[in-house]
């Protein structure tokens, strides 16, 4: 099985101009954590979650429609094509502690997002080429502690 088998098409998106309400509100409307940037080529330029919302409006002090997406965006987004393995798919989320890939065609274009709630519930069916151990390793790969986490005094920290 492939990306494109698993992978959520109809992907609600924004651009770095439009505001942490609109972000906000596709999230609400879509029943997702996440939206992707994109550029005016639908190229994916970023991921915001609804974390990143919160924590800006908190940290800038501001509405959510007075702040610009790109200001609490992250720049760094992970991606697959959606002809690649699930396997493949996975080892990345482990290896870069994300939840969520966007998946690119051959033009650098999104065409989807696979999370790791896609998956699970993929596993949970009792499918052979997932399976619920390879997500349970994923999950545990991905919220490993960040050694930088460690040591800046985080709620919850040791």
């Amino acid at each position: 099985m492939n990306v494109e088998q698993l992978m959520s098409k109809n992907v609600k998106t924004c651009s770095a101009y439009d505001t942490l309400e609109l972000a906000a509100r596709i999230m609400w409307e879509n029943d997702c954590g996440a939206v992707p940037i994109v550029d005016t080529d639908d190229r994916p330029i970023g991921m915001i979650t609804d974390r990143d919302i919160c924590m800006a409006g908190y940290t800038q002090g501001m509405q959510y429609w007075q702040i610009p997406v790109a200001t609490a965006a992250s720049k760094t987004i992970f991606s697959v094509h959606p002809s690649d393995s699930l396997q493949t798919a996975e080892e990345m989320m482990r290896a870069h502690q994300v939840r969520r890939l966007v998946v690119t065609n051959d033009r650098g274009q999104l065409v989807g997002i696979l999370s790791l709630g896609d998956l699970a519930r993929h596993a949970g069916r009792r499918a052979d080429d997932v399976s619920v151990d390879e997500v349970a390793q994923t999950l545990s790969g991905v919220c490993l502690r960040k050694p930088e986490a460690a040591t800046a005094g985080v709620i919850g920290g040791p």
